[in-house]
């Protein structure tokens, strides 16, 4: 039901290795794994609008979390009741929570259809055709060089061979190192710009899950073929370098709030501190003036006129 996907990858892997074969060697590992890596950079150039709608998503369910984390308060006991009013938050809102999927969504079948198409130009037998590719080309990517190792070589398949392929060995191995690495670092940047979740939500639990499990899902490239891990460590360098550049270019809520996360209480009250300081406040004037003695007065001292003689009294005469 799929070869029509598979027969479309397969073309566009030929058509750029036509294009590269005009510059290198068509039977080389430079035209057969650059035609993979060219064929993932456009496709992940083609998911940039999607990133970025991913991030407009992430931001407003960021928005949201604080009434979200509300309701899971009030109706923490009626699970039926919370999911509604969560749906209906989001749907009055425009937000949806299934945007952050779309780049997965796209690029999934084209990996598996890579996939497909590389373990079956392994597979072939010779003079057989696969895919719409000829024979001849089958034949050239099979002996593609790459630093020792070929485009269908695994790194079982290279361990189990008499005599074992250590040239294969290492450079699918170095492969699956930074495929599992960069998976890893991919997960862990993409689930800090989260909205924080309570410890009883489980999706923060699945979280956390998803992180520790991100290297292990790199181990499954062991049995991959060198094309698809140089699929697989191509987009996800590229994806963290996406990453980096739209993050900083659409930083998290909090983030732009608080200029760097820190400090935004502060920054937040400036305008009353000032204030603040510019006129206390009236509570505070009166301990300050309570607190300070009052300035001594000049004593007044209130001389009692004397009584004069009767003799010396105006008016009077003595006899």
């Amino acid at each position: 039901m799929l070869d029509w996907l598979y027969e479309l990858v397969a073309q566009l892997i030929i058509w750029i290795h036509s294009g590269l074969s005009t510059v290198v060697d068509p039977d080389s590992g430079w035209a057969w794994g650059g035609s993979i890596i060219l064929l993932t950079v456009c496709l992940r150039l083609l998911m940039v609008p999607l990133f970025v709608k991913q991030i407009h998503a992430s931001r407003k369910m960021q928005e949201l979390n604080p009434q979200v984390q509300a309701l899971r308060k009030k109706y923490k006991n009626d699970r039926q009741r919370l999911n509604q009013e969560v749906m209906k938050l989001y749907q009055e809102n425009g937000a949806n929570p299934l945007s952050g999927c779309l780049p997965l969504l796209v690029q999934m079948p084209v990996f598996i259809g890579l996939f497909q198409v590389l373990n079956g130009i392994s597979n072939a037998k010779e003079g057989e055709s696969k895919f719409g590719m000829s024979a001849e080309l089958i034949h050239s990517a099979q002996h593609a060089d790459i630093l020792g190792a070929a485009i269908p070589d695994t790194f079982l398949k290279a361990v189990g061979a008499d005599p074992i392929g250590w040239s294969a060995v290492v450079v699918t191995g170095i492969a699956v190192a930074i495929s599992s690495t960069t998976t890893f670092f991919t997960m862990r940047a993409s689930m800090k710009r989260q909205p924080v979740m309570d410890s009883d939500n489980p999706m923060f639990a699945a979280q956390k899950i998803m992180v520790v499990l991100a290297p292990v899902f790199g181990l499954f490239g062991l049995g991959f073929p060198l094309g698809v891990l140089m699929y697989w460590v191509t987009s996800n360098t590229w994806t963290l370098a996406q990453q980096h550049y739209i993050y900083s270019k659409y930083p998290p809520i909090n983030a732009t709030a608080n200029g760097d996360g820190k400090g935004a209480a502060p920054a937040r009250g400036a305008g009353k501190g000032s204030g603040a300081a510019a006129a206390p406040a009236k509570g505070k004037i009166r301990k300050d003036a309570a607190a300070q003695p009052e300035p001594e007065r000049p004593k007044v001292v209130r001389q009692q006129p004397s009584r004069k003689p009767r003799s010396k009294r105006s008016g009077s005469s003595k006899r």
